[in-house]
């Protein structure tokens, strides 16, 4: 069978991979000119995510480009001392197997892994999917393919061609990201620096290969804002009102964000579809089901969810009419536990008043405090809530591989 990724990110490559493995044929098509590799920002792999990537061979090419960041020092807007913590005793209450790691990194780590055996094509996107497969492009000549897969991300291509407008589906959960490329001008060693106060939170972190840094802005708006996606200008100016007055080294991190060679900004939004397939269409990992940026272990979620899919399909023997019901059953519960804690996650995170940003810092102090045995501990108690990921049980899809490496 042929089926046809668009998407090169995370979720494309780990799907494609799974694929090949279970004997389909795979293309790849990238509206990107070739695999990104400006370092991205960083995400999180957890337990089911990483028992994934151990299965794909791939622990060894992934812990070695882990980010290093081994500590935090956050200052609290309105108190003079910084809260400490080691950043193992905050990952510890989420996940007893984890790697940070930068998403463009982790990226081309997958790619690295498939691109032997998979078509890979850059610099072209779908225009068009018909209902017998015909699939058309903005450069290169229609093709026919069994499935179509949209692994494009949050503001999918195929998912607006085949499901409709992204409005129709998606709930802002009240918060914006911004991330920049910055240099390292505070000589960042394992270490992120930053401060948070109500509404809003900025800090600076960097990764063990990196040459420069990343300048990360989260804040919290009782309204959306009115901006276009692709004015940078406005988003950058809108980052300055947002953060006017607030202290430590944000008026540095703002004009290094001005001159940063790399910016993002983006509404941190969920998607609410209640259903992530369409006749010879499956959508996987953001495209279909992102909980919120920054704030719902998207990544994870990408990765289990592209595994999953490839293993039904091969459990179904290629029928998609069986394999995608399957595939929405297994993969349900997971998504929606991951949108109710990115909910929780955006309020906490960044707390919209001086009551919940100080429960945030005694958090954080309790936490920075405690061994780290008991800060697992106690989480535990809590599974459906920190641990979601902990506590996922993958499915055993090793009887359909076709393909061994």
């Amino acid at each position: 069978m042929r089926v046809l990724i668009s998407g090169a990110s995370v979720a494309g490559p780990v799907l494609a991979y799974w694929l090949r493995r279970h004997g389909f044929e795979v293309t790849v098509v990238e509206r990107a000119p070739a695999l990104r590799k400006t370092g991205g920002h960083a995400v999180d792999l957890f337990r089911p995510a990483m028992d994934i990537v151990e299965k794909m061979g791939l622990i060894g090419p992934v812990t070695a480009r882990k980010t290093g960041t081994d500590h935090i020092t956050m200052y609290v807007e309105g108190r003079e001392r910084p809260v400490e913590l080691e950043t193992r005793k905050v990952i510890a209450t989420v996940s007893d197997r984890h790697v940070e790691i930068m998403r463009d990194d982790l990226g081309e780590v997958f790619h690295d892994a498939t691109r032997d055996d998979v078509e890979y094509v850059f610099d072209d996107s779908v225009t068009s999917v018909g209902d017998d497969g015909l699939v058309t492009f903005e450069r290169g000549e229609a093709r026919r393919f069994d499935l179509v897969v949209g692994a494009d991300g949050l503001h999918s291509n195929v998912r607006r061609l085949v499901f409709g407008p992204e409005a129709a589906y998606a709930r802002w959960v009240g918060a914006y990201l911004a991330v920049a490329t910055v240099p390292d001008y505070r000589g960042l060693d394992g270490r992120m620096e930053g401060i948070t106060g109500v509404g809003r939170m900025a800090g600076l972190y960097s990764a063990a290969h990196l040459d420069g840094a990343r300048a990360l802005f989260l804040f919290r708006t009782p309204g959306q804002l009115d901006y276009h996606h692709r004015d940078t200008a406005r988003q950058k100016e809108l980052l300055r009102e947002r953060f006017a007055g607030l202290g430590w080294d944000v008026p540095r991190l703002l004009d290094e964000t001005d001159r940063a060679s790399a910016f993002y900004f983006d509404s941190i939004t969920q998607l609410t579809l209640d259903t992530w397939t369409r006749g010879r269409v499956a959508l996987v990992g953001d495209a279909g089901y992102c909980p919120g940026p920054a704030v719902g272990g998207s990544t994870s979620l990408a990765v289990v969810g592209a595994y999953v899919l490839a293993g039904e399909l091969a459990a179904a023997g290629g029928d998609h009419t069986r394999a995608f019901p399957a595939y929405e059953a297994a993969m349900g519960d997971y998504v929606r536990r991951s949108r109710s804690f990115a909910l929780n996650a955006a309020k906490r995170l960044v707390p919209g008043t001086t009551l919940g940003l100080g429960l945030l810092a005694g958090t954080a102090w309790l936490i920075g405090r405690l061994p780290s045995g008991l800060s697992r501990a106690a989480s535990k108690l809590a599974a459906k809530g920190v641990r979601l990921h902990d506590s996922v049980a993958l499915k055993d899809y090793s009887a359909y591989e076709a393909v061994r490496r």
